[in-house]
């Protein structure tokens, strides 16, 4: 075919097709309606539910009328296994423990770091703080005052003071934990100073001794058991009150504990508990052997005194049976 016009030549058009337009009725949701009893398209599928065909696995054979598994019973109670200890959440689990390894780990070298570190700087400040009400008595009653006072502010109430300070972070922790520290070191350390006799140092300065080395290898060394002693105190309450650091983050075991009570995770508690306990056993030890080794004239005059006090006895009754 070809079209004609006046204004030019003609070209070759191809002749257009008509598109079957159906003339059925449709249905208001858009599907065509169907006669009864004949067959007609097949009901398009929602896409969720082909999806949810093509990933939900074949049934075994056999197994597609049993009753899917359930943790609860028919009645609604569930239903645990009894060699499951965290899902029965007891107390004493050793499934915590083998699960929890590297938590607790973490945990206990935290806690340990923050109370070695609060013990080395109060015995720092504690020592010159001793030898200076030592050295001057008229600055012992308000050393011994200011310490006092600071060991007697509440631990919650501290943290929340030093907060502005140190914010949120472990040094917070460290700062309170040596504040508290220092009654316990000033006091003994003093005390072990006043115990030395005054002949011994009249006898040191006798043979040339200065100040300085009067303090380091005569009244120090003298003042070692009572010092140790308050540091031994000193570490076991630092083990104890690191736990409160856990208000800001930084408690060592404390986060365990404090979380655990949170959800009431029975195993976490005791678990954590007993390993702060432990270290505050551990610790009392190893400061005690420490001390036995730097002392070693104290159990020298502790295997005197028994033979000291049985020589009186032992000379009465020689004089008893000489008599007799």
């Amino acid at each position: 075919m070809r079209r004609r016009s006046s204004a030019g030549p003609s070209w070759p058009v191809a002749p257009t097709r008509r598109s079957h337009i159906s003339t059925e009725p449709r249905a208001p949701s858009g599907r065509r309606r169907t006669a009864p009893g004949v067959a007609g398209p097949a009901e398009p599928v929602p896409a969720a539910r082909r999806a949810a065909r093509r990933h939900s696995p074949a049934p075994r054979t056999g197994q597609h009328n049993a009753p899917p598994r359930s943790p609860t019973r028919s009645n609604g109670t569930v239903t645990i296994p009894p060699h499951d200890c965290l899902a029965r959440n007891a107390w004493i689990c050793g499934a915590y423990l083998r699960t929890r390894r590297q938590i607790l780990l973490d945990a206990t070298v935290q806690h340990l770091q923050l109370t070695a570190l609060s013990v080395l700087v109060g015995l720092v400040i504690a020592v010159p703080l001793a030898v200076l009400a030592r050295r001057w008595r008229w600055a012992a009653g308000p050393v011994l005052a200011l310490t006092t006072i600071l060991y007697t502010i509440p631990s919650l109430a501290m943290f929340s003071l030093l907060l502005p300070v140190y914010g949120l972070s472990a040094t917070l922790v460290v700062a309170g934990l040596v504040l508290y520290s220092l009654t316990l070191l000033v006091r003994n350390i003093l005390a072990g100073l006043r115990a030395v006799p005054e002949e011994t140092r009249q006898a040191a300065r006798g043979l040339g001794y200065g100040p300085v080395r009067l303090l380091l290898t005569v009244e120090l060394p003298l003042a070692l058991p009572a010092a140790m002693a308050g540091l031994r105190i000193a570490t076991v309450s630092a083990v104890s009150l690191v736990t409160v650091g856990a208000i800001v983050g930084f408690g060592g075991l404390g986060n365990l504990i404090y979380a655990g009570m949170n959800t009431y995770f029975k195993a976490q508690v005791l678990t954590a508990s007993v390993l702060c306990v432990l270290i505050a056993v551990a610790a009392d030890l190893l400061l005690l052997g420490v001390q036995r080794l730097v002392t070693p004239w104290t159990r020298a005059g502790r295997a005197r005194a028994p033979a000291a006090r049985g020589r009186p006895r032992a000379r009465l009754l020689g004089t008893r049976a000489g008599r007799a």
